[in-house]
């Protein structure tokens, strides 16, 4: 296999063992980094042969233990970091081929060069990669405007359980010769095969942005305007989270750098962006909406970014949100997703069945509303023991996970399924489903060998 690393002694594997938040654990024979997709196909060729297991591993920034191998010592950790090669950039067709150990960022910066957008943004986007998005279909802030990463391939190449090398990487908008493969590859959290590398879809870069934070009474005020951001904006809206006054709350008592933009405390916040390729407009047209919305009574205050400095701040506010809410104490988070027009009810109703549950708990929902994707994070009450508040999280997870199938929505919208929810999973998911996801499961990987224990 030539210049495939691998590492062996306990010092230098530890890294790759745990996840970012220290939930999930494991142990490994090895950590092997292959440098191509012909020396992934060779190591999966070999561990399939011997029946050893292998968890594939991107940027390790996963929170759902899907990267993490289990505690027997048994399996080889796959690290992709080594694949990080952007092997084509082609703006005529408005795509570029990475290699699945690319970093996000890297991937954005790549597309720049040339005038083109990549739009996929989250907030590990500095050390996760393109592999990892793809094994889980990451979402981010502009799903409503560009979808979630499946939504951004063309093509794949992955390498199979048995060391067959799937070359499926085309630049084609339309190609319908069969079933399309790629798809179920995208979002199985390397329990399918291990992506080696991507075609993905770029877009004209935005010349211009408006970026604006909105006071209101209610979440059904952020559904209404976000109904008339829609009508207005169209495709110019590119993104429009929800976050709770008390999210605002931690970050300016915890996060260094900040400001409330409103002069009036509101009992819940909207920051809402709209981009264009234009060179202007967008400011204007976001200013016009904002003041129908205050006109009609949807908004009760907006504070309008006139710099970058100052939209830099208000995007600070959204996403140093999770960091704000660790001074805290424990929290107990869930990523979820109901349909748009039963997120008004959900929260209500989650927010009355949690605290009557747990007295003094501090329910923190925010996140990506234009797509219907709450982090309905729960902080623990003021001055509470924190390890006792944790352990109730699974009371608490199933009141939140009731309600989510009670509204027919998700339990993992983009943070994967990986071990904290795969038994979750075989809860609310369709029998017949699980049964079709296990004969693909079964077909592709007969002797097990591909991230064992994970979603399925």
């Amino acid at each position: 296999m030539g210049s495939v690393g691998v590492i062996v002694d306990p010092a230098g594997m530890a890294a790759y063992l745990c996840e970012p938040r220290d939930a999930f654990h494991g142990r490994a024979l090895a950590v092997v980094k292959p440098r191509s997709a012909r020396e992934v196909a060779s190591v999966l060729a070999l561990c399939d042969e011997a029946g050893v297991g292998v968890v594939p591993q991107g940027g390790n920034t996963g929170l759902v233990g899907g990267q993490t191998p289990d505690e027997s010592g048994a399996q080889i950790l796959l690290s992709l970091q080594k694949l990080d090669r952007i092997r084509e950039v082609d703006p005529a067709s408005d795509t570029m081929t990475v290699e699945a150990g690319v970093i996000l960022a890297n991937a954005q910066a790549a597309a720049e060069a040339v005038g083109r957008y990549f739009p996929l943004s989250l907030g590990a986007e500095g050390s996760c990669t393109i592999g990892g998005n793809l094994a889980t279909n990451a979402g981010g802030v502009h799903v409503i405007a560009y979808g979630a990463t499946r939504d951004l391939a063309l093509g794949l190449e992955v390498a199979l359980a048995d060391g067959r090398l799937l070359s499926g990487l085309s630049k084609l908008r339309k190609d319908n010769t069969g079933y399309d493969l790629a798809h179920l590859f995208i979002g199985s959290e390397g329990t399918l095969g291990v992506i080696t590398a991507a075609t993905l879809k770029l877009f004209p870069l935005p010349r211009s942005r408006a970026t604006a934070f909105v006071g209101l009474a209610d979440p059904r005020a952020a559904l209404a305007l976000l109904g008339l951001a829609k009508a207005r904006a169209g495709s110019a809206l590119v993104a429009f989270e929800l976050i709770p006054r008390i999210g605002v709350e931690f970050v300016l008592r915890h996060i260094s750098g900040v400001r409330d933009p409103l002069a009036g405390a509101h009992e819940w916040h909207v920051l809402i962006e709209l981009a264009s390729p234009a060179e202007s407009g967008v400011e204007e047209l976001l200013t016009e909406l904002l003041g129908e919305a205050l006109e009609q009574g949807i908004a009760e205050d907006a504070a309008l970014a006139a710099t970058l400095e100052q939209r830099a701040g208000l995007w600070k506010l959204r996403e140093t949100l999770p960091e704000a809410q660790k001074p805290e104490g424990g929290s107990i988070k869930h990523d979820v997703s109901v349909p748009l027009e039963s997120i008004p009810a959900f929260l209500e109703e989650a927010n009355a069945l949690v605290t009557a549950h747990a007295p003094g708990a501090r329910p923190t929902p925010f996140g990506h509303m234009g797509d219907g994707n709450i982090h309905y994070n729960v902080s623990q009450p003021e001055g509470a023991d924190r390890a006792a508040f944790l352990a109730r999280r699974e009371e608490i997870n199933d009141i939140v996970h009731g309600l989510v199938t009670k509204y027919a929505g998700s339990v993992s919208a983009e943070h994967g399924v990986g071990v904290l929810k795969r038994d979750l999973l075989r809860k609310v998911k369709d029998p017949v489903a699980l049964g079709l996801m296990r004969a693909i499961k079964s077909a592709l990987d007969p002797r097990g060998i591909l991230n064992p224990g994970k979603l399925l």
